[in-house]
C-alpha cells in the first residue's frame, strides 16, 4: 500500500498531526533567513552567492572539498533527474521492492526510459549478498545483452519503513557496486532523521561510500529543496544543461540556496533530526508501553509504525492525524505516525493526556 493510496485521518476539530514530515511550512530560522535576504538581487540558475555558500557549507559537513552540488526542488524530481543523468539509455536501476522509486513515485523513473529492477527487501533494506548473487547471475548469462543492463543501485537512508543501514551494510553495498562498476545512489529525503538515529553513519561516510546522494530539505525543515551531492567531483558532463532538460533547473536558485545555508549553519540540520527522533522515541514509548500497541517494525527514526486494533482507530482519529499503512489481519491495521522538525514536546504531552489509559 502506498502513502498516497490512503487518505490521512483528519477530523474537523483541532488535531495533533503525525501524517507525515512534509505537512508543515519551514523552520523559523529558515523563514527568517528568507525574509532577511528577500530584498537582495542575485544571479540566477545556481550562480547566486547564497547557493555557493550553501554548497561550501555542505562540502565542509561532508568533508568532501571536491564535491559538486546541485540544488533541486523536490524528491521525485531529484530521483528521476539524477537517475536519468547518471545512467546510459540502455541501463536500469536496482532497488529494494519497497523502494520509493519502485512504489511511491508513479513510475517517474520509468517515464525517463529506465527500468526499475526490484529485489527483495529486508525491513526495507537491500542485502549486499543477495545483490552480489543477482549481479553474478546477470553477468554470467549469455543473453545479458538482450536484458536491461544494471547501472545503478538505489537505496534510501532512512528506508521507507524508517529502518537504517549500518556503516558495515553500506560499506558492503558500496563494495559490491564498485566490483561490478555500478553507481551507488542514496536517497536522503529524510537524511536528517537517519543521521540523528544512526550510531555509525555520518555525512562524511556517505560521501566516501556513495557515488551520488542527496540531502533532503523538504522533509527536514525547508519549504522545498534537495541538495544533490556528487562527492568526488564525479557529476556527469554538462549537468546543468541536463537538469534543465528535465525541467528541474531553478531560475530562482537562491530560494533553495538560502534555505540550505540556514540548515547548515550552526548545526541546525542535525539538531532538527535529533529533536524529531527524540520525540518519536517518546511517542513510541507511550504507544508501546502505556497503550500496549505492538510495533509493526522496529524503527529507530522519526517514522513509527504500530499495529492498531481496528476498534481503536476511530478513537485515535478524534485526536490525531496519522496514516493507515496496510491491514495486518481482519481485526488489526498497521498505522504510521511521523514526527518532524515541527513536532513539539507540548504536542506529545497533549497526546499522552488525551489517550492515557488512566484518564
Amino acid at each position: 500500500m502506498t502513502e498516497d493510496s490512503v487518505k490521512p485521518s483528519i477530523a474537523k476539530s483541532k488535531m495533533i498531526h503525525f501524517e507525515s514530515d512534509y505537512n508543515n511550512g519551514a523552520h523559523e530560522a529558515v523563514l527568517k533567513r528568507l525574509i532577511d535576504t528577500n530584498g537582495e538581487r542575485t544571479q540566477s540558475y545556481g550562480d547566486d552567492h547564497f547557493s555557493e555558500q550553501a554548497r561550501r557549507l555542505i562540502r565542509e559537513a561532508c568533508q568532501a572539498p571536491e564535491a559538486q552540488i546541485w540544488l533541486l526542488a523536490g524528491g521525485t524530481q531529484t530521483n528521476a533527474t539524477v537517475i536519468d543523468c547518471v545512467l546510459e539509455p540502455y541501463e536500469g536501476v536496482l532497488c529494494a521492492d519497497t523502494g520509493h522509486i519502485n512504489v511511491h513515485e508513479s513510475g517517474a523513473v520509468e517515464f525517463t526510459g529506465h527500468k526499475v529492477i526490484a529485489l527483495p527487501s529486508h525491513h526495507g533494506k537491500l542485502d549486499a549478498g543477495e545483490l552480489q548473487t543477482w549481479l553474478a547471475a546477470y553477468f554470467a548469462d549469455e543473453t545479458a545483452d538482450h536484458m536491461v543492463r544494471p547501472g545503478m543501485v538505489y537505496i534510501t537512508f532512512p528506508t521507507e519503513l524508517g529502518t537504517l543501514y549500518s556503516a558495515e551494510e553500506l560499506t558492503r553495498l558500496s563494495s559490491v557496486c564498485h566490483d561490478y562498476s555500478l553507481k551507488l545512489y542514496v536517497d536522503g529525503a529524510r537524511l536528517a532523521y537517519g543521521l540523528a538515529a544512526s550510531a555509525d553513519v555520518t555525512l562524511p561516510l556517505l560521501a566516501r561510500l556513495a557515488d551520488v546522494f542527496y540531502i533532503g530539505g523538504t522533509k527536514c525543515g525547508a519549504l522545498c529543496g534537495e541538495a544533490v551531492v556528487f562527492p568526488r567531483g564525479n557529476a556527469p558532463a554538462h549537468m546543468l544543461s541536463r537538469i534543465k532538460q528535465h525541467g528541474a533547473l531553478l531560475a530562482k536558485s537562491r530560494v533553495v540556496g538560502v534555505q540550505f545555508e540556514a540548515l547548515f549553519t550552526s548545526g541546525l540540520y542535525l539538531e532538527i533530526g535529533r529533536q524529531a527522533v527524540a520525540l518519536a522515541m517518546r511517542l513510541r514509548q507511550f504507544f508501546a508501553g502505556q497503550l500496549g500497541y505492538e510495533p509493526y517494525i522496529d524503527s529507530p527514526t522519526n517514522q513509527q509504525f504500530f499495529i492498531i486494533p481496528n476498534a481503536h482507530l476511530e478513537q485515535l482519529r478524534r485526536h490525531i492525524g496519522f496514516e493507515t499503512w496496510c491491514p495486518v489481519d481482519a481485526d488489526r491495521t498497521a498505522c504510521r505516525f511521523v514526527t518532524s522538525w515541527a513536532t513539539t514536546e507540548s504536542e506529545i504531552a497533549e497526546l499522552e493526556h488525551l489517550l492515557s489509559p488512566t484518564k
